[in-house]
């Protein structure tokens, strides 16, 4: 019997199973049919979050950030383009500090950006500041 994936579509939230030996970059939602990896990171909100951490077994990497902070603006371009070379192996999600301020408090968000890596809903990692992609990377496969 092969190990099962567990994936929240970033579209509908359903919760999909997926055969670990499946090319993962190919799946689709079983109930809406969009893709389950966009090579984006996706967009969420403290409820979108806990479903994911709760229900993702690929490792979640988070960038807390600000529509107003200079350093976050300078890193969403770096972390657009690192969901694109860490999926399937990794999501990549975003979440506006400024709109979910119980969400930043309850995770202990001091500065931003701040990236924190989740893997099957514990956190493995956490970072705090702007940094290039190969460190990005490099960073998430050191803790993982």
């Amino acid at each position: 019997m092969s190990k099962t994936v567990h994936l929240v579509c970033p579209h509908c939230g359903s919760i999909n199973r997926l055969p670990a030996d499946r090319p993962a970059q190919e799946a689709k939602c079983g109930r809406c049919h969009k893709p389950l990896f966009t090579g984006a990171p996706m967009v969420l909100d403290a409820a979108s979050f806990e479903k994911h951490l709760q229900n993702d077994t690929v490792p979640l990497l988070v960038d807390f950030w600000a529509a107003w902070c200079g350093p976050c603006k300078m890193m969403a371009p770096i972390f657009e383009q690192t969901a694109a070379e860490l999926e399937p192996r990794v999501r990549l999600a975003k979440i506006d500090t400024d709109r979910e301020q119980m969400l930043a408090g309850q995770l202990g968000i001091r500065g931003i950006p701040t990236l924190i890596l989740f893997d099957r809903g514990q956190e493995v990692a956490r970072t705090s500041g702007a940094m290039d992609q190969r460190s990005l990377v490099q960073w998430v496969g050191q803790h993982l």
